[in-house]
Order: C-alpha cells, then sequence, then structure tokens
C-alpha cells in the first residue's frame, strides 16, 4: 500500500479512535512533531516511520500532529540555503523532531561544488547547535534473527547485546582552540581538549536517567591514567552517581573499552563517554552489529527535546526504489517516545513490532538472508504497523 492511501485510510481510524478515547474519559496526549524528511531515501523511511507513529496513537489514545520542514539539499533546492532561520523556527515550537537523512553523492551532486556552508551537512550542523543537542545517543542492539550478520565470533554473537553509547557532543577535542603553527622552522599543530564540570554533569545525568529506564548500568569510559580531562570526568561523574543509588556505575579506560566491545559486548548496557572517545566508540559498536540499516539514534538537549534520526546515511543510489530499509528510522522514533514523552509501553509496542516482524523471517534487501522473505520499504511499514498492539 502506497504512504499516501494509507494515511487517508490511517487518518479516519485515527479520528475514530481519537473521539473513542475522549468519550471513555481518557486522558489524551498531545505530541506535536517536526519532521525532516531530507534527502536521498529520506522521505520515504520517515514516511514509514510517521505510519507507525499513527498506529501507535490510535492503539494508545494520542494524537500526533506533524509538520514537515526543509532541510539538506531538499532546501538548497528550494531556498538556496541547507537551513532556513523559519525551519529552525519550526523545529524549536515542536516537542521533539524526527528526521530521514540528508546529503547526496558527494562527487556528482551540485550540492558539492557549493561553498561548504552552504552544503547539505551543514544544515544539519547548523540545527544541531541551534537546538543546543548537547548529548547524543547510539543504541547497539544484536537481534537474534540478525546474528549471523555479526562479523564476532559465533560464541560471542551468540549472547547477544543490547547497549546505548551516550556521548557529549559539543565539547571536548572537536570544540577547543586549534592552530597551526611554525616553531623553529617546523609546522606544529595544537588541538585543545577542553571540559568544564557543568558540561561533564549534564551529560552525566542524562546517563544516569537513560540507564534507569534500561537495565541500571553506567559504564563511563575516560582516560584517567594519562588526562586532566579524564580525571575531572572521572571525579564529576562519580558524583552524580551519588544520586541514582539504584544504578551501577563502573569505569573503563577507552583502549580496554574498545578490546571489551569485540570481546564481550553484553557485559555493557550504558556507555558514558565524551565527544572523541564517543564518536570512535559509536562506529566500533555499530560494525559489531553488521546491520547498519537497524540502527536509530537521537540527540537531545536540557530538557527532554530531542532530535531522532537513523545512524545510516542518505543511500541516493536507491533513493526512490522502494527498497530502503525504514527500520533504524522507526527504531529512532521508538526512541523518541521513549526519552521525550517517557512513553516507555509505546516505544516497547514499537521494539516488539521489529522483533516480531524479523522473527516471522521479513526482510529488505539490506539483511537478507537465505530462507527469508524479501519486502521494499512500504511493505515492511505495513508489516510493522500490522504488528503493534497494546502491550
Amino acid at each position: 500500500m502506497s504512504s499516501e492511501a494509507f494515511f487517508d485510510i490511517a487518518f479516519l481510524w485515527y479520528q475514530h479512535s481519537y473521539a473513542v478515547y475522549e468519550q471513555k474519559g481518557v486522558e489524551i496526549m498531545e505530541l506535536h512533531i517536526t519532521c525532516i524528511p531530507g534527502d536521498g531515501i529520506g522521505p520515504e523511511i520517515v514516511a514509514e516511520a510517521k505510519k507507525v507513529l499513527v498506529k501507535i496513537a490510535s492503539v494508545y489514545g494520542h494524537k500526533m500532529v506533524f509538520e514537515d520542514i526543509l532541510m539538506g539539499g531538499a532546501s538548497i533546492d528550494a531556498y538556496g540555503v541547507p537551513l532556513t532561520d523559519e525551519a529552525v523556527a519550526k523545529a524549536k515550537a515542536a516537542d521533539a523532531v524526527l528526521m530521514g537523512s540528508i546529503g547526496g553523492d558527494t562527487t556528482t551532486s551540485p550540492w558539492y561544488k557549493l561553498p561548504p556552508n552552504l552544503r547539505p551537512e551543514a544544515g544539519l550542523l547548523g540545527i544541531r547547535k541551534a537546538l543546543n543537542l548537547f548529548a547524543n545517543l547510539r543504541p547497539a542492539v544484536l537481534y537474534d534473527e540478525l546474528a549471523g550478520a555479526c562479523p564476532l565470533k559465533e560464541e560471542i554473537s551468540g549472547q547477544g547485546f543490547d547497549l546505548l553509547i551516550m556521548r557529549e557532543l559539543t565539547g571536548g577535542l572537536y570544540f577547543g582552540e586549534r592552530k597551526t603553527i611554525e616553531e623553529n622552522g617546523v609546522l606544529k599543530a595544537i588541538d585543545t581538549l577542553t571540559y568544564d564540570e557543568n558540561e561533564i554533569r549534564r551529560i552525566a545525568v542524562k546517563g544516569f536517567d537513560i540507564a534507569r529506564k534500561r537495565r541500571g548500568k553506567v559504564t563511563s569510559v575516560d582516560k584517567a591514567n594519562v588526562l586532566d580531562s579524564s580525571r575531572l570526568w572521572r571525579k564529576v561523574v562519580e558524583e552524580v552517581a551519588k544520586d541514582y543509588p539504584e544504578v551501577t556505575l563502573e569505569h573503563m579506560l577507552v583502549d580496554n573499552c574498545a578490546m571489551q566491545l569485540v570481546k564481550d559486548p553484553a557485559q555493557f548496557d550504558v556507555i558514558l563517554t565524551e565527544n572523541m572517545f564517543g564518536d570512535i566508540l559509536s562506529d566500533e559498536a555499530s560494525m559489531v552489529t553488521g546491520s547498519i540499516g537497524m540502527l536509530a539514534s537521537a540527540s537531545l538537549n536540557d530538557s527532554k527535546f530531542g532530535l531522532y534520526e537513523p545512524s545510516h546515511g542518505s543511500a541516493p543510489d536507491i533513493a526512490g526504489k522502494d527498497i530502503a530499509n525504514p527500520i533504524a528510522t522507526v527504531l529512532s522514533a521508538a526512541m523518541m517516545l521513549r526519552y521525550s514523552f517517557d512513553l516507555d509501553r509505546e516505544a516497547d509496542a514499537v521494539e516488539a513490532a521489529v522483533k516480531q516482524v524479523l522473527k516471522e523471517g521479513f526482510r529488505t534487501g539490506d539483511i537478507m538472508s537465505e530462507g527469508c522473505k524479501r519486502v521494499g520499504c512500504s511493505e515492511m511499514g505495513d508489516l510493522l504497523v500490522s504488528r503493534i498492539n497494546r502491550l
């Protein structure tokens, strides 16, 4: 079924369900979501995530209010810039933002002949800054049905794993002072790594809050045997931990963590770390799942506001062919329900639908394996919608 036909039918059912809940006096939560379809496969995968959210709204008695804005290449084509002030204002006015993917083919797209500040990815950097998104969440989950895609040994992958990397996004080495100078006829490059205690505390609080929603364990990753910034990091994290007696805290050096992710990923629940370490470890964690089309992500600010997006790119080579995998975007929508709206049951229902569809053997091309049934992007969305039940 096309997304347009689905929405025509879903809207009628949605209106009926909404009226029934109102008549029963059930408190209805109204969720205002700004959607950024973006470029490449973005519009296709966001459409499927919307279908899932509409079904959640009808099952649980919520009201979904969507508003689309342009960003990236789509915004360049329409307005000449990757992000407009109007788009930022609409994003700020929402309760959360759901995004598809940004960018195109860097070798052929005319977008990449523009100055760097006018290219699609500049829109993404711009909206992150405008929304003050400092906490990046990258789950890495190995589903039983996809264990064969995991590059780790079977005795490791057979245990499965479900971890989340909480990365500080706006400080550290990437945002410190940098310069290149000539000293005694020799070029010298200088990059400065700085963190203050407030930056560390706010990301630590996010990490512990989320661990409380999961399995209650935080692994704080640093390099405290060498770096002053890491010693301050460890000190502040330990202070924050005192407010969360139900959460277990352990410290781990970053080099050991890199090894443990491939040796025993099942030991981790929430990995809390600074910007550069998180950049590296999250990419490592994503690869050990073996299926980037399944990986969601979120970026949060000081409130419950967040921007939710899949970890994969825009895949312009398959755009418009109805073969993209929408599951990462759907799982990003589930994260939105959980972390921006505290709708844990609803998030659980979405995640349960994903597991059920995989268990039944349905696959998009990127995760296809022998004996499974191949489906397209829209059909995968329909399957997920049909498996959503009230938990």
